[in-house]
This record gives C-alpha cells, structure tokens and sequence, in this order.
C-alpha cells in the first residue's frame, strides 16, 4: 500500500493542513485536532484503502490506521508546509471548535501521554526483564550488572516529573525547555535534601515537604500554571526583551509556587486517587475488576483510557503495584478472542484470514484491528469480547493479580509487568488473560455473526479483439450507493497474472480491491475506462480513477516502488483529468525499474468492490493495451 497516498487523502479528508490545529499518534490511530470537525468528510475517509475506521473523541478526530501508523504520520507531516502543533495551527481563517471541559481534559491527558509512552515503556520492559532474571536466579540483586540496570529502568520514572513538563508544555503551547527547567528544579538534589529536612521557608513562607520523584499531578498542575504565566509576561514584554524577561520571571514565580502549594495540594490528589483505587480493589475487588475487565473496550473506544493513566503510574509509583493493567491486559485478550472466534467460525476466506492476523495482533497488545476491524464490524463478536474481558476480569480479582511496571503495549510482549517476588502473579495474569480469550472465541461462535459473501472471480471466454476495441461504456446517470457493470480494458501491454502472485500482501489477499496484475513488456500506462483522474501518487508509481460508471480503480505500477520517489516515471496527466480509454496517462523505464531491483507487475484492481457482485475474466494471459482484461458485473 502506498503510504504517501494514503497520506495525501488523508490530508485532503480532514479538511487540509489548514484545518489542522495538531496531530500526533499512538500505536494504530492518527490523532487529530481539527479547527472544525465538520470539515472533515468522515464517510469517504472510512472507505479509504488503508483507513480501518474513523473517530471523533475526546475533541479528538481520530483516524485508525493499524501497525503502519508511523509511516503514514511521517509521510503526512511531510506533504505539510508547516507542520502543525498547539503553538502552531496553521493558516485557519475559521473559530476553533470550542470543546466541553470534560473533552478538553481528555485530550490533553492523552497530547500529554501519548508522546512519552516510548520512554516509560522502554523503562518498564527493562525492570520487569530485570525481575525476571532475578527471580530465575540469573542475576544477583546485589550486582554492579543489576544495579546498572535497574538505574536504566527507574531513570525514567524518578524523572518523570521532567518528562511530563516537556510534553505538558508542548501540548499546552509554551515553552517546552521552561517547562523542563521547572521540574528540574523541584527535583534538584539540594532541594530534595532541604525538603527532607523540614521546617523549610522561601521568604518567611513555609514550603511543605513533599516527595516529587515518580509523581504526576504535582508538575503536571504546575504546568497548567506555568503555561498561563508565561503567556502573559511574553505578552506585556518588549519583543526585544522576551529571551530575557519570559523565561526568568515564570521560573522565579513558578518554582517558589510549587512548591509552596501546587506540589503538596498535587502530591495530596495524587495520594487521595492512588489509595481510592487501592480501597476499592481491597474491598470490592471482584465487582470492580468484572466492571473495568468489561468496559475496558468502550473505554478505548471513546478515548477515556487516556484519564486511567495519571492513575496507573500514580499507584506504581505510589503502592509499588497497579489493578487496571491486568484489567486491559484480560480486556486486549478478549478482543484477541472476539476476531479469533470469527476467523474460526467465518466461510469468507478474507475474512478468516484478517480474523487471525488481527487476532494475533491483538494478543501482542494492539487491539485495534481486531477490534474495528472484525468485532466491531460484526457486531456480535464485539458483545463477546466485552463479556470475555468481564469474566477474565474477575479472575484477576479473585486472585489479586497486581502489575509492578508501566507497559505500553499490554499484551503478550508485556508480561513482565506481572513478576514479582511470588511467581504466581505472573501465573494468574497468564492464566487470567486465556480465560478472557477462550472465553470471548467461544461466545462468538456460538453467537455467530452475519458476513457478506466474498465476490467470486468468474472465468469467460476470450472475445475476439475487433469486438472488444469497438466496445465502449455507456453514458449513464448514477444513483447513490449503486454502480453498473463495467468494462476494464488493459492499461499494459504485458502478462497477465492473477493478484496471487503479486508479492505484496495488501494485493496478493485482495485486501485493497480485487482484479488482476499485468506483468509489463512495454514501459507505458493508459486508461482502462471512461473517467477521471482523481490521484496521482507523488512518486508517479500509482494512478487512482473513478469510471463514469462509478467504479473506483487503481493502477500500482511495481511494489515498493514508492521508494524511486518518482525516478524513472513520467506522469502525462493530472489529479482531475478527464480521460478515456486508451489515453496515455503514465510512461516509465521498465528496464531501469528493475535493475533497481524492483518488480514491475501491476495490480490493476476495483477498490470499491463492496458495490459488486464478482470479477469476470477475458481469459487472456497475453494482452495489449485496450484490450478487455475483466468486467466487475454489479
């Protein structure tokens, strides 16, 4: 799949770069902040090639994109002038959307976690490998080895409060460097000593002693603060004076401040949420595990997981342990259960096939493949999923299953997470999250689920030439949602190949649209229908076209080609051109493409086959340009 075009369309979808305020990602969602949602054409977006969902949370737009998700976001910041941040939000001439309190806190929390997420769950990985070793045996406690290593683990959680500043204040739009400098100074040695010494005072005031290693409220309000001071010193300040003026008077004011006040009021909301969650597993632990096990999903879903994190760190940092982990971890496996439990009972062979992949996927930690692209969709697998999550929920709660690190990623590469002195932890956790998975595969079998037949590729005979060359698509009116056979006539003169051999999963498994590939004798490209142009990939190796008959179609000429970034290709139209068959639309240097090292076949496929019935096939296996290749019969 081109990433760079999928990028492109992305970018036009949500309105263009000027209604972009900011956009940053996590593991499977592009995550937007739109100046205006409705801008965004959400319903062309879903049916995207590469898209696997769209969302509107938290003030967020959301688009899912899976696995690939960096690349896409490299390549969308990249066909940007600007790229955009909360200080930066482009060239809009409209009001920004205003968003309810509620929705704006969950996007911060999530602008502010989402970017630090790397380094925490580096860290975690590392102490809970370090754990094991111990545990094992393999490693003494007492080792320069050990000690090196657990420094490498804690580095980012007794820093924390640093981290946080330089992400609050980028998403909060002030200066990031300021905001580090704040909480390096609150973590300073000298201040930790005074502070453990009591009976501190700054100008006759009384600092109260508190700990700021490992904690999140405290920098995090002191941010919030911070960010309003220092906008409004920057804006009664001479430009000529700012360098000098903004960043020393926001420190002498901030610092002072919290820790007078902001850092011992964080630190007591800190505590209050750590030991509330603590009180409600020791007494109710059951209730609330088959409570969160169960609506982990939903939570997910509208983007409110992003408000449990301050909570998870805060009780790891705090108690030493977490409940919620174990809880996603019970929740990712039931959704890993729901697509495993359709790939096992569906008859699609796509189907079967996403339903495995995406179940893996999800057991590996990354739910949302599975979970918009088959429990979801289905409805009834996704029910399943919930309940699974529900019932492996309350097995962590019986059994008090407890998390010792922070995961990023919680799923099966995570398990460290779950080791302590007692190996058991580790045990129940394991045995908890198959509970869940078994659990929700059952269920959706046994609840089944209603699936659209897969278009099957019909053979026909070969028409003669003269026959196929006078035949032409008619004109004709279009009605929504309803197309009208069409005629796909060779854009190559080449081979004909089936899309099975083309060494590209997102062609080979009909992902992207099903068709045929031709494999190139000559080094030019014309149109297979009556249409338009309506993309043009930069790199020039991919033409999408939409047919007067409404068939969407794309030519891919090679795979990975994308990497020539446009060598050895000559475009002869452009995005919007109308064309008819036999029009020229590409030419390129075969020969070089493949000394390259690069194949040239050519996928020549209809993406919105959603909208037909199956693919006919000419029956050629040798083909000229505006010969029939298939008819996709509606």
């Amino acid at each position: 799949m081109d990433k760079q075009q999928l990028s492109k369309d992305i970018l036009k979808l949500v309105g263009g770069e000027e209604n972009i305020d900011q956009v940053t990602h996590c593991m499977t969602r592009l995550r937007f902040n739109l100046n205006d949602n409705g801008k965004a054409d959400k319903a062309t977006l879903k049916n995207t090639p590469g898209v696997m969902g769209v969302m509107e949370n938290g003030g967020q737009f959301q688009v899912i994109i899976g696995n690939d998700v960096p690349v896409v976001y490299n390549a969308l910041v990249g066909n940007m002038s600007k790229a955009p941040t909360s200080e930066s939000a482009g060239a809009s001439t409209g009001e920004k959307k205003k968003r309810n309190p509620l929705s704006a806190l969950f996007d911060f929390i999530s602008g502010m976690f989402t970017p630090i997420l790397p380094a925490i769950t580096g860290a975690g990985m590392i102490k809970g490998i370090v754990a094991i070793l111990v545990a094992l045996g393999w490693m003494s406690d007492t080792s320069s080895t050990y000690i090196i290593l657990s420094a490498i683990g804690d580095g980012a959680f007794y820093f924390l409060p640093i981290i946080l500043a330089i992400s609050a204040s980028r998403k909060l739009g002030s200066n990031m460097y300021i905001g580090a400098a704040l909480g390096a100074a609150i973590m300073h040695p000298t201040i930790t000593a005074l502070l453990a010494e009591g009976n501190t005072t700054f100008a006759s005031i009384p600092v109260v002693a508190a700990t700021y290693s490992s904690t999140v409220i405290p920098i995090v309000i002191a941010i919030w603060i911070a960010s309003y001071v220092e906008k409004a010193v920057d804006r009664v300040t001479h430009a000529s004076l700012k360098l000098l003026v903004v960043p020393t008077v926001t420190l002498v004011i901030m610092v002072p401040l919290t820790l007078i006040a902001i850092g011992p009021l964080g630190s007591i909301i800190g505590n209050g949420l750590s030991g509330g969650i603590s009180w409600l597993f020791d007494n109710m632990s059951v209730l609330a595990s088959i409570l969160i096990g169960g609506t982990m999903s939903l939570l997910i879903i509208t983007g409110m997981h992003y408000a449990l994190t301050p909570i998870v760190i805060g009780s790891i940092t705090t108690l030493g342990y977490d409940f919620i982990i174990p809880l996603m971890f019970a929740a990712n496996w039931a959704q890993a259960g729901g697509a495993l439990g359709v790939a096992l009972r569906s008859k699609n062979a796509t189907t079967k096939s996403l339903g495995f992949s995406t179940g893996l996927t999800a057991v590996m930690g990354i739910t949302e493949p599975a979970m918009y692209g088959i429990n979801m969709k289905f409805k009834k697998p996704f029910i399943a999923a919930l309940i699974g999550g529900a019932v492996g929920g309350a097995f962590m709660g019986i059994f008090n299953v407890k998390a010792y690190v922070i995961t990023g990623l919680v799923g099966l590469p995570s398990i460290a997470a779950f080791i302590s002195p007692a190996i058991s932890t580790l045990i129940f956790a394991i045995v908890g999250g198959a509970i869940a998975l078994v659990a929700a595969t059952v269920l959706t079998y046994i609840l089944g689920f209603q699936e659209e037949e897969a278009p099957k590729v019909v053979e026909a005979p070969a028409q003669p030439v003269a026959e196929v060359n006078n035949a032409a698509p008619a004109a004709v009116v279009i009605e929504e949602e309803k197309v009208q056979d069409q005629e796909v006539f060779s854009p190559i003169t080449g081979e004909v190949k089936p899309l099975s051999e083309v060494p590209d999963p997102a062609f080979s498994e009909e992902i992207m649209g099903k068709g045929f590939a031709i494999q190139p004798t000559e080094g030019r490209v014309v149109s297979p229908i009556n249409g338009t142009v309506f993309s043009l990939s930069k790199s020039g190796h991919a033409i999408g076209l939409v047919s007067d008959n409404g068939a969407e179609m794309l030519i891919h000429i090679g795979i990975d080609t994308v990497k020539l970034k446009g060598q050895f290709f000559s475009p002869k139209v452009q995005a919007g051109a109308k064309v008819a068959v036999g029009d020229v639309l590409m030419e390129f240097d075969r020969e070089e493409i493949e000394k390259a090292g690069y194949t040239t076949i050519t996928p020549v496929i209809i993406t919105n086959m959603h909208q037909y019935e199956s693919i006919v096939s000419a029956g050629r296996t040798a083909i000229k340009e505006q010969e029939l290749l298939y008819t996709a019969k509606a």
